[in-house]
């Protein structure tokens, strides 16, 4: 598969230039004003690179079966962060959400490394029990009590869209490994009502819901944000204005650095540049899942399944968002938008893919 894992790294390392390009375009007249540093993001990201860089080597370097030995470990300490990020003086609270740990110049979150963890557990979990999984004492219950508590934990930041991305990564995984459609569907049905109560009840959470449906409505106010990005979109055209000339990144577009990259692309690049990005996550997708039908190691299947389906899912909700498919979720583009432990957890993830296709030639 050594083809395979070439393709991969060939496929983050272009996503990845695009990313720094990008940033630095859609957040240096921002940076300049606020930061008096043009480069201020592009440094930092930079930063985090470097540090998830030497991450994913870290993770290539040992034969990823050895993780087995330590996922309850890393799972009892995964949760404890999650509770630690909640209180007031530890973690760090920004526009009203406390989801960061500060540790020098880095912020750290917590329920980055749960995504991992949570999949982790699950890919071992289901390697273990794999002729119980469709028992929901033995095989359903016990996943279902572990995303209970790592959610009710990650919604108390607040912060639902890492929240919907974890349960629905498991789900998935536990779907392909055999469990019962039955246990899944009363679930979902279950869960219905803890969702309207999560959006309904919440303000902020239900105005985007409504500036999704209908953002030009209040194009100046809840839907301002969806509003920009689209036209932003559409200024692009087919080729784009150029690269640097985006008139949306001059703080008409909020989070264009982070969440609407995309659009900053589409309308510094077009058409042409936004469907190049749709196609390098589909070949990444595509060539993950080649990983995951040739390995024969259960542990291995499993968690190369739930890598792509977790950067999958989180590409899909972005670029969604971002032409106004989905409402807003707070879900940054892998490889591309500026962040620290999103960077730094997605290219471990990517690490951790790469070496199980390494083994599986190996055996």
């Amino acid at each position: 598969m050594r083809d395979i894992r070439i393709s991969i790294a060939t496929i983050v390392i272009l996503l990845i230039s695009i990313g720094l390009v990008m940033i630095y375009s859609a957040s240096g007249i921002y940076a300049l004003q606020e930061m008096g540093d043009a480069t201020y993001f592009l440094n930092r990201h930079f930063m985090f690179l470097i540090i998830g860089s030497f991450a994913t080597f870290a993770v290539m370097s040992f034969d990823y079966r050895e993780l087995r030995k330590y996922v309850k470990p890393l799972l009892v300490i995964t949760i404890i962060l999650l509770v630690f990020v909640l209180i007031p003086g530890i973690g760090k609270s920004t526009y009203g959400a406390r989801r960061w740990f500060r540790v020098g110049p880095i912020n750290f979150q917590p329920s980055e490394l749960a995504k991992l963890t949570v999949l982790i557990y699950t890919a071992d979990f289901l390697a273990r029990k794999k002729s119980k999984i469709g028992n929901f004492v033995e095989g359903f219950l016990p996943l279902v009590m572990i995303l209970g508590i790592v959610s009710l934990l990650i919604v108390k930041q607040p912060d639902l869209g890492n929240t919907v991305l974890i349960a629905s990564v498991m789900l998935i995984m536990m779907f392909i490994a055999g469990a019962n459609t039955l246990h899944i569907g009363i679930l979902g049905l279950l869960s219905l009502p803890v969702l309207y109560y999560l959006i309904a009840r919440v303000a902020y959470r239900l105005k985007r819901i409504i500036a999704f449906l209908d953002p030009w409505q209040d194009s100046q106010g809840i839907g301002f944000q969806l509003s920009q990005s689209q036209i932003a979109l559409g200024s692009g055209g087919l080729l784009g204005v150029g690269l640097g000339h985006s008139v949306q990144k001059l703080f008409f577009l909020p989070a264009a650095h982070t969440d609407f990259i995309l659009s900053i692309i589409g309308e510094e690049f077009g058409l042409v540049g936004t469907v190049s990005v749709v196609l390098l996550f589909a070949a990444f997708i595509w060539q993950g899942a080649r990983i995951a039908k040739r390995t024969t190691d259960p542990f291995g299947y499993y968690l190369a399944i739930g890598i792509v389906a977790m950067l999958g899912l989180q590409a899909v909700v972005n670029i969604g968002v971002s032409i106004g498919a989905f409402p807003t979720k707070g879900l940054p583009l892998p490889f591309i938008s500026y962040g620290g432990s999103a960077l730094i957890f997605n290219l471990v993830a990517v690490g951790l893919l790469l070496n199980i296709s390494r083994i599986q030639d190996l055996h």
